[in-house]
């Protein structure tokens, strides 16, 4: 949506994804294919960095540190982005209010070039009881098994997406808005 074409691998399908994917291991393929791209943006699981997660004392792999290092040695401009607590490297934070989404979902990311985040408009909307569908004027927490999938849709700006998509998804404004300082970085 910035100008780019986007690529998606995860290893469950995604056949809801309106972009190309191939269904794998994510690093395994940027092992193999990652010097092709212009920009490789890495999403490793979040849940070990989750505050659900640490309530419930489950434990969850970090994929970070050896995503970092695989992109780091590919040479590739890279995106790692992750949730409030994960150890990514001066990260820059992004807000749904910052693109005038219904969700607030406060996402960081670490690139190994620089992104400046939108003015943080102070969260003056409620947001709506967790998994619930929202009033008007409310907010949405768009997380585990919510209420209202059209409602999430419209929150996070991804028309296309399901449940599951939505629930994991970072929303498409945050990644345009990361492809166009890419961009704008590599501009002669």
């Amino acid at each position: 949506m910035a100008g780019l074409e986007p690529v998606g691998v995860d290893r469950a399908p995604q056949p809801h994804y309106p972009f190309d994917f191939h269904q794998g291991d994510a690093l395994g393929y940027a092992a193999l294919y990652g010097r092709s791209f212009d920009l490789i943006h890495a999403s490793p699981p979040c849940q070990r960095y989750t505050r659900a997660q640490k309530i419930r004392a489950r434990d969850h792999p970090d994929l970070i540190a050896p995503t970092r290092e695989l992109l780091v040695s590919l040479g590739v401009p890279y995106v790692i982005e992750n949730v409030i607590g994960a150890p990514l490297r001066d990260p820059v934070l992004l807000c749904g209010s910052m693109f005038g989404l219904g969700t607030y979902r406060h996402r960081i990311f670490e690139s190994s070039f620089p992104i400046q985040a939108p003015r943080h408009p102070s969260h003056t909307r409620p947001t709506a009881k967790m998994g619930r569908r929202p009033a008007p004027g409310q907010n949405m927490h768009v997380v585990g098994n919510f209420i209202g999938v059209d409602a999430g849709r419209l929150a996070m700006g991804m028309h296309w997406a399901t449940r599951e998509g939505l629930r994991e998804a970072i929303p498409p404004a945050y990644t345009r808005h990361i492809g166009s300082a890419f961009l704008l970085h590599r501009a002669p």
